[in-house]
């Protein structure tokens, strides 16, 4: 997948030192710090899961790279989850503290957003967004999705306020 500044790209094993720089931060997970990666190891399980999801489901997690370069500087995608026992696929973006308010997180979540209303269509888009993450609020409304308090849920680090693809605005 690209876009005008982007390569999203299937997770490969390789890609686990990128993405432990990316979730090794305590910048990065600031509104969730679970899922903080203490080594190395963790983010080469964490990608192993990317990649079975991928072979389980054809889609899920990408590596961002910037167009011209190899830097792993963030990942989108969304992959299969429960909420209020309702299947879903969960809209994630996350990307190192050096590029942040370049439009980048929107650029990729508007293009997996699109791919995946185009692939799927009629699945239930969900990003889940801590009430004070501004940044991240805004990427889900500029990438299309819609406040869904229906869908709110207590994620684990605090409550996770919902923003879909379906219905109207609900505030």
């Amino acid at each position: 997948m690209r876009t005008e500044r982007l390569r999203l790209s299937r997770p490969v094993a390789a890609d686990a030192a990128g993405v432990f720089a990316i979730l090794g931060d305590p910048r990065t997970v600031e509104h969730n710090p679970s899922d903080r990666l203490a080594d190395l190891d963790a983010a080469v399980e964490l990608v192993d899961r990317w990649i079975r999801h991928w072979d389980e489901h054809g889609f899920g997690y990408r590596c961002v790279r910037e167009a011209e370069s190899e830097r792993i500087i963030g990942y989108a995608g969304v992959k299969r989850m429960l909420i209020h026992d309702r299947p879903v696929v969960n809209l994630v973006y996350r990307f190192v503290p050096d590029v942040w308010g370049r439009g980048l997180a929107t650029e990729a979540a508007t293009a997996v957003v699109s791919a995946t209303s185009a692939e799927l269509p009629g699945e239930t888009i969900v990003a889940r967004v801590r009430p004070d993450n501004t940044a991240s609020r805004r990427v889900a409304l500029k990438a299309g999705l819609r406040r869904d308090t229906a869908l709110d849920c207590q994620g684990e680090d605090g409550l996770d306020w919902a923003f879909t693809n379906r219905g109207p605005d609900v505030r």
